[in-house]
């Protein structure tokens, strides 16, 4: 009778364990549910993918090709074969040999800052040995050495300094430009002791709506909230809103705020400062994956696709695997994004936010982002 029963409780162990609806099950559909998702877009992207082995459309293509080269490497696709072997070639042709820089070697290499910080990402996600060490090396020269401080005639009471912007050497600086300087010095390796961060977060703090030492702009005081606006270079400027507002309209938003949290971690803010215990307040009040939070009804979707990205990096930065809203709900992040980005795929295997904001009517780019927050899903 013992034995029977022993079986019996064996039997429905298993079957409590492999029911449909039980964790393992759910977690085996969200991973079979991922990985269809990945092979659709890689169908996708290879079937979009311009013949010099780029995407999208020029001269934006030099970029674009870096997120999604990255994307599609960190959710499985292999360097050395289609379609991501093409699209590193066509980066290693981005590389300037006389600046450092890795955005071309003619008069549309533009946006270097930008270009040069993903692309710093890419050749190091196809890095095989050190095949692009002397690359990476002398791209993140480059990068420190436009970056706004004492060296380029600014001191730290700028609201320029530690900052970077698009084109490395003459344009205002912006906390998504510096942001993406910041992922690539990081991915380069660069001491966390290095200068280049501590100038950093000064630049970031004056972009905080957060009353304090390090920011006593009329519009921090005004807004006081915790949350990031678009930079805090010349008096400020943002983009919830176009026109005038660009100016007057100072209120933070998610991808911006997410950037700052993200940014202050890298160079090395710790939890318990004043400013990003501030910012994780307003994420706490804003969490959301329906819309890119902070912003206007109106352009509530703007950006949706940079704000996963950026979701997915700062929480992941933040090292929990759950986050508690205001309102003490804890949420399992990595499937509230799993979710968000799956149910917005096309049928063809692309995303695409089909705003003209900020590039998010390029397929390409959408899909690159999207695949970059997807493969941040998978728990550790």
């Amino acid at each position: 009778m013992k034995k029977r029963l022993l079986v019996s409780l064996v039997v429905l162990s298993a079957a409590v364990v492999l029911r449909p609806g039980s964790a393992p099950a759910q977690a085996k559909d969200k991973d079979a549910a991922v990985a269809g998702a990945v092979e659709k877009a890689v169908g996708y992207l290879t079937k979009s993918q311009n013949e010099d082995g780029s995407w999208g459309p020029k001269p934006q293509n030099r970029g674009v090709t870096g997120i999604v080269v990255v994307g599609l490497i960190r959710t499985g696709a292999k360097p050395d074969e289609a379609p991501v072997a093409k699209g590193v070639t066509f980066i290693e042709g981005l590389v300037n040999e006389k600046s450092g820089h890795i955005a071309g070697n003619d008069s549309s290499a533009g946006l270097i800052n930008y270009t040069t910080s993903i692309n710093i990402m890419a050749l190091d996600a196809a890095n095989k040995g050190d095949k692009y060490k002397t690359a990476i090396t002398n791209a993140t020269k480059y990068l420190k050495d436009y970056q706004w401080d004492e060296n380029r005639g600014k001191k730290d009471d700028s609201d320029y300094y530690g900052g970077a912007g698009y084109a490395g050497d003459k344009s205002r600086p912006d906390l998504s430009n510096t942001a993406f300087f910041l992922e690539a010095l990081k991915t380069a390796g660069v001491s966390k002791d290095d200068p280049a961060f501590r100038k950093a977060a000064l630049f970031v703090s004056k972009c905080q709506n957060f009353d304090n030492e390090y920011n006593r702009a009329p519009w921090a005081k005004k807004n006081n909230d915790g949350s990031f606006i678009y930079t805090g270079a010349n008096g400020g400027e943002n983009r919830r809103t176009d026109g005038e507002g660009r100016k007057t309209d100072m209120g933070g938003y998610g991808s911006m705020t997410y950037a700052g949290v993200k940014s202050m971690i890298y160079c090395g803010v710790g939890k318990d400062d004043p400013r990003m215990k501030k910012a994780l307040e307003w994420i706490s009040k804003n969490y959301t994956l329906d819309s890119n939070p902070g912003m206007p009804e109106e352009n509530s979707q703007r950006g949706l696709f940079y704000y996963y990205h950026t979701f997915a990096k700062c929480m992941d930065a933040l090292g929990e695997d759950t986050f508690t809203d205001a309102k003490g709900v804890k949420h399992d992040w990595r499937a509230d994004l799993q979710a968000a980005v799956l149910k917005r795929q096309k049928p063809d295997g692309s995303w695409t936010n089909g705003t003209a904001n900020w590039m998010e009517n390029d397929a390409n780019l959408d899909t690159g982002y999207a695949l970059m927050a997807l493969s941040y899903c998978k728990k550790k």
